[in-house]
């Protein structure tokens, strides 16, 4: 059974352009990973310090080394400080 991670990154109004770009840059590694089934990041259009990364994965346990990889640990050093909330919701899909 696969797992819906929604990943909800809110950047403090004067890091937006910093937290996009340290976004940007984890999607090509991530997408290359075990389990990565898709990763796709998202903007908000009416508050462009709101983004959303829509993740699915083949299993919790693949997810979990996904989110102890080095590019997700340079992403946590680039932004210490300039992200004002992160919420993770972890999903599985009705058919």
């Amino acid at each position: 059974m696969s797992l819906t991670i929604i990943a909800h990154i809110t950047a403090k109004p004067e890091h937006i352009a910093l937290v996009k770009n340290e976004l940007q840059k984890l999607i090509a590694p991530t997408r290359l990973e075990e389990g990565c089934i898709s990763y796709d990041l998202h903007q908000d259009n009416q508050d462009p310090a709101h983004f959303v990364f829509f993740e699915k994965w083949s299993s919790h346990a693949l997810w979990q080394v996904h989110m102890n990889n080095q590019p997700l640990k340079d992403y946590l050093a680039a932004v210490d400080g300039a992200v004002a909330d992160f919420q993770i919701s972890e999903m599985t899909a009705i058919d």
